[in-house]
């Protein structure tokens, strides 16, 4: 069950795309995710709809930091789509369903690597559920510190791969992204992308205090700042470009300003040091 630590994140991200679904103008849509948060005694109570949410967009948690989920799932999504690879890896996939939701070419294969726990929780609703992945899918239980790379089965390092890494760089220490950004340039095949979320710069001591922050530990219990690693980040998309990988590094506001909605800049703010980057081997 899920109820503490990282773990308990993946529901707060679950919840945030299901009120992301019910939205008039939805980014992303996952059918999926209210399931997962009525099924765990943790997140039972938490809204899945805008409607249940206090204050609406006005709330830090479920209105800003949630819109930025939904926003966060869309992009992923559009690589996701873009690319067109029939082998991907999910790299701390949490409760994802893009192996179930996307419109993925015949013969693609999708590898979730995350905790027992978590996958554990997430089969167990899916089946509850009847659902059907609409490509080959293998869960695969990993500590993503650690050497997982020999833990793919039936992996194809020839052949394209689409890695995404979907709100995890946060959580690891300096050296397991190094780790990471390592094995995952090793089994990349030219025309592969990753894509990943990461704080780039060093944000102001004020920032610790933004209603982000504080709201998200009164609703959920979750300690955000507590989580994440306070190591110094590596510059992940300025090693991959050494290697021959044309990269991208953007701010969720240029993602915002795409689409037409999403956050916005305010002062102090806990998504100023965000940075997506995505990273094609040529």
């Amino acid at each position: 069950m899920l109820g503490e630590g990282v773990a308990l994140t993946a529901l707060m991200v679950a919840a945030a795309r299901a009120i992301e679904t019910h939205r008039p103008d939805s980014l992303a849509r996952d059918d999926y995710a209210e399931h997962f948060v009525r099924a765990a005694p943790a997140s039972a109570s938490w809204p899945v709809h805008p409607r249940d949410v206090p204050d609406g967009d006005a709330n830090p948690l479920w209105g800003r930091l949630a819109r930025y989920f939904g926003l966060r799932t869309r992009m992923l999504d559009d690589v996701v789509l873009g690319a067109g690879n029939r082998q991907a890896v999910l790299l701390g996939a949490g409760l994802d369903t893009r192996a179930f939701r996307l419109d993925w070419p015949p013969g693609s294969v999708v590898f979730e690597l995350d905790q027992a726990p978590v996958l554990a929780f997430k089969q167990r609703v899916l089946d509850g559920l009847g659902a059907h992945p609409r490509a080959t899918r293998h869960p695969v239980t990993a500590d993503l510190r650690d050497d997982w790379a020999r833990l793919l089965p039936g992996f194809r390092p020839e052949e394209p791969t689409t890695w995404l890494a979907e709100g995890l760089l946060l959580y690891l220490p300096g050296d397991a992204e190094r780790r990471l950004i390592d094995t995952v340039d090793r089994l990349s095949a030219p025309g592969s992308t990753l894509a990943y979320e990461v704080k780039l710069v060093r944000e102001h001591p004020a920032v610790r205090h933004n209603p982000v922050y504080t709201s998200t530990k009164t609703q959920t219990g979750i300690d955000l700042l507590a989580l994440f690693d306070d190591d110094p980040r590596p510059d992940s998309a300025a090693t991959l470009a050494a290697r021959g990988w044309t990269t991208r590094v953007r701010t969720p506001f240029d993602f915002t300003r795409r689409h037409g909605r999403g956050p916005l800049p305010e002062p102090h703010d806990t998504l100023a040091a965000n940075r997506w980057v995505t990273a094609t081997k040529t």
